[in-house]
């Protein structure tokens, strides 16, 4: 059925699965290249219908990343036989994932009708903050529409209450799209199951159902998850970490959470909890953390931390927020200076954690300390080389502004999750759920 893409074999109980992608397909499928162990626990038989399903992500990868394509060139790519191309992508039509453009007429043969993703598909984004949220409407493409902040309260009922009332305003001034559901990043953790929040110690939403809460009230389906797994699966969904097997995504903020790749895999842990290295403390004596530690790493080295510093160094100076107290160590000001040099001299430290830890090959930064990197970076890279227990280091990268790839990783997440293995769980009345990327998670199922 596909001969180079998707090979399964059945032994007793065992299914063991390679995935052996030409160049042309990019970075996801290359990172998990090679047999792979399954755990006997949660593995399910090869069937005809999960290779269907395979076979159709395959497709619509080739056409995300390649598109205006042909069919003629999506069996060339795939290895699928044209009648299996067909069908996949009439399927994928009919559905209005897919559409079709300009007929062209090769040198010979007959003339192809060239295919590319439904740029009306859109979905509402969501970046909460302790204090604020981020909107926006993103496409399938991952082009924004729309963006904006609301200020938020305390109450969660409140706050969700605002945002769903100002979803719907969007929804509005977009009627002729097609809204697939709402993607939401949060800084917490977020149960992998219920996808409810159990530790947001900045957000102090502990247990709340907010998916249920919007779900309920925009009747679209939500998917939640930690902030830096969010950004993290948007530098997987737009192929920026080709070859990469083995990552943590560090997204600095008001705290600092991790997000971790090892051996091509997203890493949840026990009850989504893995990666917490935020919460480790490393000085005991330190400042109180809003997980009751004192110490923690974020307590010295996120951008509330910077901003503790610069009211340290100038008690009588203005009020800041972190976008202002960078504009000022970009300009010179030798007090935002020194509190950002605090600031990333601790995050650098802090790597320790990580590189003892995980001995990952790549270490990506996100959050808004990257709008001054050049400034800053080598601080980071200077301390992280120092604590190495065995060169070299890892490769130290950025992964782009802060809130934009919070939202674009919050899209890339609700697309990435409606993969059909999730059919089964789609509340009542929603779209059929996209084809996507298969991220599995550490127990051997998808994310």
């Amino acid at each position: 059925m596909c001969c180079n893409f998707f090979e399964c074999r059945i032994i007793g109980t065992m299914t063991t699965t390679r995935l052996s992608p030409p160049a042309s397909v990019g970075m996801h499928s290359r990172g998990v290249e090679g047999v792979r162990n399954i755990d006997l626990s949660s593995a399910q038989l090869g069937s005809s219908e999960i290779a269907r399903d395979i076979n159709r992500d395959i497709v619509l990868e080739l056409i995300r990343f390649r598109q205006p394509v042909s069919r003629v060139d999506l069996s060339r790519l795939s290895g699928l036989q044209p009648s299996t191309i067909s069908a996949i992508v009439e399927e994928l039509i009919e559905e209005k994932w897919v559409k079709m453009g300009a007929v062209i007429q090769g040198l010979r043969g007959r003339p192809s009708t060239m295919l590319s993703v439904n740029d009306e598909l859109v979905t509402l984004a969501l970046d909460l903050r302790p204090d604020r949220a981020i909107l926006a409407v993103i496409d399938l493409t991952g082009r924004f529409l729309a963006q904006e902040t609301v200020t938020t309260v305390s109450s969660a009922e409140r706050a969700t209450a605002k945002i769903m009332e100002r979803m719907q305003q969007l929804r509005s001034q977009y009627s002729d799209k097609s809204f697939e559901g709402v993607g939401v990043s949060v800084p917490g953790r977020v149960h992998p199951v219920t996808q409810r929040i159990l530790l947001a110690p900045n957000l102090k939403w502990h247990d709340f159902d907010l998916k249920g809460a919007l779900e309920k009230g925009l009747g679209l389906q939500v998917e939640i998850d930690n902030d830096a797994n969010a950004c993290l699966l948007s530098e997987l969904w737009n192929g920026r970490l080709e070859g990469v097997r083995n990552a943590v995504l560090v997204a600095v903020s008001e705290g600092i959470g991790t997000a971790i790749v090892a051996g091509g895999q997203l890493q949840l842990g026990f009850n989504g909890l893995a990666g917490e290295f935020g919460h480790v403390p490393v000085d005991p004596s330190g400042p109180m953390c809003g997980c009751g530690q004192r110490g923690c790493w974020e307590t010295v080295a996120s951008s509330r931390a910077a901003l503790h510093f610069y009211r340290e160094l100038v008690p009588k100076g203005p009020h800041l927020n972190i976008q202002e107290l960078l504009r000022l160590a970009e300009e010179g000001d030798k007090f935002a200076e020194e509190a950002v040099y605090r600031q990333t001299k601790a995050l650098g430290r802090g790597l320790r954690l990580i590189t003892a830890a995980l001995s990952p090959e790549l270490i990506l930064i996100t959050g808004e300390i990257t709008s001054c990197w050049e400034k800053f970076g080598p601080t980071v890279q200077k301390e992280l080389e120092s604590t190495m227990l065995v060169e070299p280091a890892p490769r130290l990268a950025t992964a782009g502004d802060g809130y934009l790839a919070r939202l674009s990783g919050a899209a890339a997440m609700l697309l990435q999750r409606h993969s059909r293995y999730h059919r089964s769980t789609r509340p009542s009345g929603t779209r059929k759920r996209l084809p996507g990327r298969v991220v599995k998670r550490s127990d051997g199922k998808p994310a």
